[in-house]
C-alpha cells in the first residue's frame, strides 16, 4: 500500500484528468466509492482510497481493427474492444457487445461493474467486457457470420479458459456465439470453456438465455418476501425486448404478477389487463424470429406508444430491463408519485446517478443490477464447471441452481449493512461484499 495519504478529491481528479471524456466510467467507479467510504470499517478511508487509486485502472484496454465483407462485396471497417479490467479472484469474464453505442467508456464502466458483480455471486471469476460498434440490426445472416468470423481472428490471441472468458450481450445471442466459438475452434484445435453462452449441442447450458431474466425475477421474489410482499398480481412495468427483458416477462408471468409494458428504442407496447402467455410467445417471435421492431406489433390487444418510455404507466414494481441511464431523475419522481414499491434493475445501472439520488429516503426498494442482474454469469460459471467435466445438466436443474446463486446473492448484499427506516440500502450492501473480496485478494497478492 502506497504511504502517501490519497483523498477522494485526488481520486475525483485522476478521473477527472485520466478519464475525462468516460462519462459512464467515473459515475460508475464514483457510486461504487461512495457506498465503500461510508460503510466499510476494515481500514482507513484513506487506505481505501489509496487503493481505489489501483482500482480504477484496468489491467489492460485492447483495441484492434475489424474488417470484413458486406453483401455487396464490400469492405468494412469496425473498431473492436477487450477490457480486461481485473483478475484478482479468477479469470477474466464478461461480456461481448455488439452495438453502435460501443465505445471505451460504455466498455470500461461494464468491465468494472462486472468485478463487482462476479465477486457478489461467490464464484472465482474476475471482471472484464469487450465489443464492437459493429451494429447487427439490417444485417442479413451471412454479415453477421463474415463479421463474427473476423472479430475471432482478432480476439482469439487474448482469450482462454483460465485467462479471459467471454459471454455474450446485447447484440450477441447463441447464434453469434456460435459463430465465434466455430472460429475460435478452427484458429486453436481447442476445445474448450473458452466462451459461454453456447448452444447445449456444442457445450452450452440448457437456460442460458433465460438465466439473466429468471435471476432478476428470483432477486426481486427474495427482496419482496424480506418485507413481506407478494409478487401475486402485482402490477410490473419491464423496458426492453430483448432475452433479458421477455424472460422477465416470462418467470413474472410463472409468478402470477400482472406485466403491463415491454419497450423498445422507438416506444413502449403497453397492454392495459397485462401480458398474456400467448402474447409473449407472439412477442419472442417478431423479436427473436423475425427480428421486427416491437411498433410493428399485429396482436389484438397492446397499445404501441411511440416515443414514450414505460415509466409514467401507474404501477406497483418497475424492472428496467433495456440499457444504461434508460431511467432518468424525472422518470424516478414520476414512479415515486405513482406509488411504485420496488425498482429492480435488470440491465447494468439503467437508473442515473441523479435517479438513485432521489431513491435515497424514499420508502422504494431499489435493487441494483449488480446484484439482481447476475443470473447470466452464474450460469455462466456452471457452463464453464461443465466444459471442464464434460458433463452436462438439465434445464430444471440449471434453474434451481440460478435461483440458489440469486439467494445467495441476496444473502451477500443485506449481511454487512443494517436497516435504515425498516429498509436495507441494498446498493451499498452489494458493492461493500464486493469490495471486500476484491480489496483483500489484491492485498493478498501484491500487497
Amino acid at each position: 500500500m502506497e504511504s502517501k495519504q490519497t483523498s477522494k478529491s485526488d481520486i475525483k481528479e485522476i478521473l477527472q484528468s485520466k478519464h475525462s471524456y468516460q462519462t459512464e466510467f467515473r459515475d460508475a467507479v464514483l457510486e461504487v466509492m461512495d457506498d465503500v467510504i461510508n460503510y466499510y470499517d476494515g481500514d482507513s478511508s484513506e487506505n481505501i482510497l489509496s487503493f481505489f487509486n489501483r482500482l480504477i485502472e484496468p489491467d489492460r484496454t485492447i483495441k484492434f481493427k475489424i474488417e470484413w465483407f458486406d453483401d455487396q462485396n464490400i469492405l468494412q471497417v469496425n473498431r473492436g474492444f477487450r477490457v480486461q479490467f481485473n483478475n484478482s479472484i479468477g479469470p477474466y469474464k464478461g461480456g461481448i457487445r455488439f452495438h453502435p453505442t460501443v465505445n471505451e467508456s460504455i466498455l470500461k464502466f461494464l468491465a468494472f461493474e462486472q468485478i463487482f458483480k462476479n465477486a457478489l455471486t461467490g464464484f472465482p471469476m474476475g471482471g472484464a467486457k469487450g465489443g464492437s460498434d459493429f451494429n447487427p440490426k439490417g444485417k442479413s445472416e451471412h454479415e453477421i457470420r463474415r463479421f463474427c468470423q473476423a472479430f475471432m481472428m482478432e480476439l482469439y490471441k487474448y482469450i482462454g479458459s483460465n485467462k479471459d472468458i467471454p459471454a455474450g450481450d446485447i447484440g450477441v445471442g447463441t447464434r453469434e456465439i456460435g459463430y465465434l466459438y466455430g472460429t475460435y475452434l478452427r484458429l486453436t484445435d481447442n476445445f474448450s470453456g473458452v466462451l459461454t453462452g453456447k448452444h447445449p449441442n456444442f457445450g452450452g447450458s440448457c437456460g442460458r438465455e433465460e438465466a439473466t431474466g429468471y435471476g432478476c425475477v428470483f432477486f426481486l421474489k427474495n427482496a419482496l418476501n424480506e418485507h413481506q410482499i407478494d409478487l401475486t398480481d402485482k402490477r410490473v412495468l419491464v423496458s426492453g425486448a430483448g432475452n433479458v427483458a421477455l424472460y422477465t416477462v416470462e418467470k413474472l408471468l410463472e409468478e402470477n404478477a400482472k406485466v403491463l409494458t415491454v419497450s423498445d428504442s422507438k416506444g413502449t407496447l403497453y397492454f392495459e389487463n397485462g401480458i398474456t402467455s400467448k402474447e409473449l410467445d407472439d412477442l419472442k417471435e417478431l423479436k427473436f424470429t423475425h427480428k421486427q421492431p416491437l411498433k410493428e406489433w399485429k396482436g389484438k390487444n397492446g397499445e404501441y406508444r411511440e416515443d414514450e418510455k414505460p415509466w409514467s404507466i401507474n404501477a406497483d414494481i418497475a424492472m428496467p430491463c433495456a440499457t444504461q441511464n434508460e431511467m432518468d431523475a424525472n422518470d424516478v419522481k414520476t414512479l415515486i408519485r405513482n406509488g411504485v414499491e420496488a425498482i429492480c434493475e435488470g440491465a447494468n445501472m439503467p437508473v442515473t446517478g441523479e435517479g438513485v439520488e432521489i431513491l435515497k429516503g424514499n420508502k422504494i426498494l431499489y435493487l441494483p443490477g449488480k446484484a439482481a442482474n447476475a443470473g447470466g454469469v452464474a450460469v455462466s460459471n456452471l457452463e464453464l464447471s461443465q466444459n471442464a467435466v464434460r458433463q452436462s445438466s438439465t434445464k430444471s436443474e440449471i434453474e434451481n441452481h440460478l435461483s440458489k446463486v440469486m439467494e445467495r446473492i441476496y444473502r451477500n448484499c443485506i449481511d454487512n449493512i443494517e436497516k435504515e427506516g425498516g429498509q436495507y440500502n441494498y446498493k451499498a450492501g452489494a458493492n461493500l461484499y464486493a469490495f471486500k473480496k476484491v480489496y483483500k485478494s489484491m492485498k493478498d497478492l501484491v500487497g
